[in-house]
């Protein structure tokens, strides 16, 4: 299959000229600029915007369906590169959580808003009473039904049920080649088609995504303006330092002493789609430009659909880091201590949390709600810090699809030196 034809070539017509991330970038600063001018006019700018995001998300999760199916189908994976699997990603949101953990306890954010009183909401209520139940969790990952999931954009349930859909089409797919028959080639093509019409489709949407992010920033800036920066300053600089921290040291770390790859070359495959996710704010929507740019590193498509696609659901790192920094942030504000003890059961909260977040916006914050109950911190301030959190947000989404590319990298070269 040519992966430089049609869809790309169009999405990419004009990248010597004016790269997407330029166009993404050009679009946040117009937004900046335009959201204090148009004020409440700028309102139907985001809803532009989000309707943009919302297709893309649309796109994006039949998307990851058949990739994971072809993947399966026709790539060598084997029971070691699902250990692999989970041992980079556990290791690396463990990292990620001691973090967020880290600065929190030694920056103390939460006392520079401690002055403040919250505004009181009702936004968030919907969340009260809410409670992380592991058994809870695992079980609503079994679906009733193969077309709710998909409805619902339960993607952890999808990728379960692409990869028994996968591993029952490769099982039949053997037991034809051992009997001569050929019909398994019918569903083959079919799977391959599906999979490249699909990316057709968000290469075209794609090219709609700096009208979006023009149009949400401008939005958040009309409707919030610049003043909740005043307050939570310190706030956004430590989660976003935090972010920048798992980036500059873990991740390029892992790049030069296990991967050896030259950092030059990494970073400039990883542009495009660090820059798409800091405007769609979705690693699920950024899925098809991180896949094409693990494409250009060399990456093999075996590596890059089991850590992007299938690791994408438990390898949160952004989300983790930024949950273990907020929780405690809450609690400082609030003027309630927190022990090792109980940090530890905030670990452990953030984890399983990450675990069931799909890469779409704002999943981090819902999150945090969540972990916020289970450790029974009060959640009034959370109105508050969401006026901000389209800045960090964008930074987790940027996080979570570096994490996707570093952890296909690490599974590609742990399976070159594997005997």
């Amino acid at each position: 299959m040519n992966r430089e034809s049609a869809g790309e070539s169009e999405l990419q017509g004009t990248a010597t000229r004016f790269p997407l991330y330029a166009q993404i970038l050009l679009g946040m600063l117009l937004g900046l600029l335009a959201g204090p001018v148009l004020g409440a006019q700028a309102l139907v700018l985001g809803t532009l915007g989000k309707i943009v995001v919302q297709l893309i998300k649309a796109a994006a999760t039949p998307l990851l369906f058949f990739a994971i199916v072809q993947a399966v189908l026709t790539a060598e994976i084997r029971g070691r590169a699902a250990l692999r699997l989970l041992f980079f990603a556990t290791l690396n949101a463990c990292i990620a959580l001691a973090i967020g953990l880290s600065l929190s306890n030694f920056f103390l954010p939460g006392r520079s808003l401690a002055r403040f009183s919250p505004p009181s909401s009702t936004a968030l209520a919907s969340y009260a009473g809410k409670k992380i139940d592991l058994l809870a969790t695992l079980e609503s990952f079994v679906p009733s039904n193969f077309v709710s999931p998909f409805a619902e954009n339960s993607v952890l349930t999808i990728v379960l049920i692409a990869l028994l859909l996968g591993f029952g089409l490769r099982r039949a797919k053997s037991e034809q080649l051992r009997s001569g028959a050929e019909g398994y080639r019918v569903v083959e093509g079919a799977v391959n088609t599906l999979y490249r019409v699909l990316e057709l489709v968000l290469g075209w949407v794609i090219r709609l995504v700096p009208f979006a992010v023009f149009g949400v920033v401008a939005k958040a800036v009309g409707e919030h303006g610049y003043a909740p920066l005043k307050g939570l300053a310190v706030y956004v600089a430590v989660g976003v330092g935090g972010l920048v921290v798992h980036v500059v040291v873990t991740y390029q770390a892992w790049l030069v002493l296990f991967a050896r790859m030259p950092l030059r070359r990494f970073w400039k495959e990883a542009r495009e789609p660090v820059a798409y996710a800091l405007g769609a704010n979705s690693s699920l929507a950024t899925l098809p430009v991180t896949l094409r740019a693990l494409d250009r590193l060399g990456v093999p498509r075996s590596a890059s659909t089991l850590g992007a696609c299938v690791g994408t659901n438990f390898n949160n790192d952004g989300i983790i880091l930024y949950e273990g920094m907020a929780v405690l942030f809450v609690a400082q504000a609030s003027g309630i201590h927190v022990s090792v003890a109980e940090q530890l059961l905030v670990a452990g909260a953030c984890l399983v949390a990450a675990m069931g977040v799909a890469g779409v916006p704002e999943a981090g914050f819902v999150s945090l709600a969540l972990v916020l109950n289970t450790v029974k911190l009060p959640l009034e301030l959370l109105p508050l810090l969401l006026t901000v959190d389209w800045i960090i947000a964008r930074g987790r989404s940027a996080v979570n699809v570096l994490s996707d590319m570093l952890l296909s990298i690490l599974l590609a070269k742990s399976e070159e030196r594997a005997p």
